[in-house]
């Protein structure tokens, strides 16, 4: 290997541990007000009302990634190009993205509003409640969909933390306290939901006072302006990788909300609660997998471009052992405390708790494909990512279908963890076979191994010995800390993480 090939390598490792470090507060801080937010629900409105809003949000995320086009991932694919070689054409690519996005969230809005009153044929005693909800959720589409390709295109054109502080921070906080203020003065299902939905139009200004600023000073450094009139070629490269990723991304959603609905409608709006507030502990865990996603998304395309593909791989191993020795943690703890986060949410909600074990199980086993994905749709092959989606969603509408009227939402988790290991593995596969990159399973095991033995057996430990207390997640987690970290410190070069401490002592 060439002292060219070393050095990139050491700089992409590098990349990761800087950005990654701001990405990951942004990240965490998304994930404990998405924690905070469960939490308010389900102990100001209980498991029904925690329900059906959660169903109204789960079919406002379904739709809005239709909604969005696949131009946020456009943006993240195209922008860093641009950037780098062609500059002037910055403007044509927003005004192609954005005049896309607002005709086809406009059109999910009204379909929404129109087909929302399906929701009544369900037979939950609750489902009018729903489809109101549904119904006030789905008229901030638009806002929601530009704000989301807004985000991307601050992260295309170089931007970790305005993207992490609008959309990681900033909307989240707010949208906490703002549901905290509706649910708290009493007011209905109906009037918490549009709380949700409303700081959404807000964001959505903050950010595009961002893009504007950030296109001027590339515009600058390049010593060009560009126009915002479409170029026919630039817009047929944008809507060709976008369609297929609007599928892609509409299945990936359905894919994460889809067992919260059909629970719902199965089992009931209590069941959805319960089994929504077990599922968005999940959800809060990959924290890390979002931190590293923002950062490397943008780098593999970059490389993919220009056919490094050792480079590709080799970044992402770096980004694997890090999403798995970081990530794994909270879903052993989750796991084997399972009973007690629950009960955090209010009594009757440690009804998920093997729901919970699963999910966690099952997300465990899927971080061990690393960012896998954001490979495969950085190569352009978002048709493939989408082919992938409508597999795994046949099968999961089939295992909900199945299992959910047999043994109800462990059925559901049963069918999401089989779907997202499915998942990986098609990507995976096709990974290798398109551009020869190899996981590393020796590297990847090694980066398991370290979580499992410093925080798995303690826990594991602590639960027999102690129980399923507070006191004993709390040691738990202590003890698991300290023995994280001193095998890290012993073995940072093996992991990667000499680079981290190269950061620290840079700053």
């Amino acid at each position: 290997m060439s002292a060219s090939e070393l050095e990139s390598r050491a700089q992409d490792s590098r990349l990761i541990a800087r950005q990654g470090v701001a990405s990951f507060l942004g990240s965490a801080t998304s994930a404990i007000m998405g924690f905070i937010l469960i939490v308010v629900l389900a102990r100001t409105l209980g498991d029904v009302g925690s329900g059906v809003v959660l169903q109204a949000i789960a079919v406002f995320t379904i739709v809005l990634s239709l909604a969005r086009a696949g131009m946020d991932s456009a943006a993240v694919w195209i922008m860093p190009r641009l950037v780098a070689h062609d500059p002037v054409r910055i403007r044509s690519a927003l005004g192609t993205m954005f005049f896309v996005t607002a005709i086809s969230s406009s059109v999910c809005a009204v379909a929404t509003a129109l087909l929302a009153p399906g929701f009544a044929l369900s037979g939950d005693s609750h489902s009018d409640e729903v489809v109101r909800a549904v119904t006030v959720a789905g008229w901030f589409l638009p806002a929601g969909a530009l704000l989301l390709v807004a985000l991307a295109v601050t992260r295309g054109l170089g931007g970790i933390v305005p993207y992490m502080g609008v959309g990681s921070v900033g909307l989240p906080v707010v949208r906490s306290i703002v549901v905290w203020l509706a649910a708290t003065a009493g007011g209905s299902f109906v009037a918490v939901t549009l709380a949700w939905a409303a700081p959404l139009p807000v964001a959505l200004i903050a950010v595009l006072i961002i893009v504007r600023f950030q296109v001027r000073r590339h515009e600058r450094a390049a010593e060009t302006r560009g126009s915002w009139r479409p170029i026919a070629a630039l817009r047929q490269s944008i809507l060709s990788y976008a369609l297929p990723r609007t599928v892609s991304a509409g299945l990936e959603q359905t894919l994460i909300w889809l067992d919260v609905i059909m629970v719902g409608v199965i089992a009931g709006s209590a069941a959805a609660g319960v089994y929504g507030g077990a599922s968005r502990f999940v959800a809060a865990g990959l924290v890390i997998d979002t931190a590293l996603r923002i950062v490397v998304s943008t780098r593999f395309s970059t490389l993919l471009f220009e056919k490094k593909l050792v480079e590709v791989e080799a970044l992402y191993r770096v980004a694997a052992t890090f999403l798995v020795l970081f990530g794994t943690p909270i879903y052993l703890l989750l796991a084997v405390f399972a009973p007690i986060v629950l009960s955090w949410l209010g009594p009757g909600f440690e009804q998920g708790s093997t729901a919970l074990v699963i999910l966690c199980v099952g997300a465990t086993l899927a971080f061990t494909a690393g960012n896998i994905h954001s490979v495969l749709l950085m190569s352009g092959r978002s048709g493939w990512a989408a082919i992938n989606k409508g597999v795994v969603l046949l099968v999961n509408v089939a295992g909900n279908l199945v299992l959910i009227p047999l043994i109800g939402i462990t059925g559901a988790a049963l069918s999401w963890a089989f779907c997202m290991l499915l998942d990986a593995t098609l990507a995976v596969i096709e990974v290798r076979r398109f551009l020869g990159i190899r996981m590393g399973i020796g590297t990847i095991a090694y980066a398991l191994l370290v979580p499992v033995v410093t925080f798995g057996a303690p826990a594991i430990t602590l639960r027999l010995t102690i129980g399923a207390t507070f006191l004993a997640l709390v040691l738990a987690a202590a003890v698991g800390a300290i023995l994280f970290v001193g095998w890290c410190a012993l073995d940072r070069k093996r992991l990667h993480l000499h680079d981290l401490r190269i950061i620290t002592r840079r700053r």
